[in-house]
């Protein structure tokens, strides 16, 4: 990204590469890429530093509003943000729950039909398959507990962050096949 510097105030931002006139002087997409930085700084352009100190993770904040900054003494352009805002962690659970059930859904489907063959009178559910059955309802209920037991979106968010200073410490993992 750039932007367009004139008279120490930021008239204009470059996402891509785009031609644009300056005064009296029309300059091709091309320099954005063909010149040098002193080359675009001498008109006014400068590159983009982003400071990403306040986003966060989308999936559980909405990240603030976007602004640009011109330091004319360090000859800058620094993009930043406002403070991210929290999801609403009742549903942010409500969400994550609702995908383990579904994964765990998914993982016992293949086998459902020896199941129904079973409670129908027909063959017996072989007890391998009974046992891997258990264990995904097992691991999607305590998946479920553990999300449940999350007391802020951070601690939520944690539960999928594996951390190796603190081997205790897993994140939720995967359900097991059948």
């Amino acid at each position: 990204m750039w932007a367009l510097v004139e008279s120490n105030s930021i008239t204009k931002t470059f996402n891509r590469p785009k031609g644009f006139t300056l005064g009296d002087i029309q300059y091709p997409a091309s320099i954005f890429t063909l010149w040098s930085k002193a080359e675009k700084e001498a008109i006014g352009l400068y590159e983009i530093i982003n400071d990403s100190t306040n986003i966060k993770d989308q999936a559980y904040y909405t990240n603030g509003a976007e602004s640009f900054t011109w330091d004319s003494s360090a000859r800058t352009v620094t993009k930043s943000f406002a403070s991210a805002t929290a999801k609403t962690l009742a549903d942010l659970k409500t969400n994550h729950k609702s995908t383990i059930n579904l994964q765990a859904a998914t993982n016992l489907a293949p086998t459902d039909w020896m199941v129904i063959r079973a409670q129908e009178g027909g063959t017996a559910l072989p007890s391998d398959i009974k046992t891997k059955r258990a264990a995904v309802r097992t691991k999607a209920n305590a998946m479920c507990v553990q999300i449940d037991a999350a007391s802020d979106v951070d601690a939520l968010a944690a539960l999928y962050v594996y951390n190796d200073a603190d081997p205790a410490v897993r994140p939720l993992g995967e359900l097991p096949t059948v």
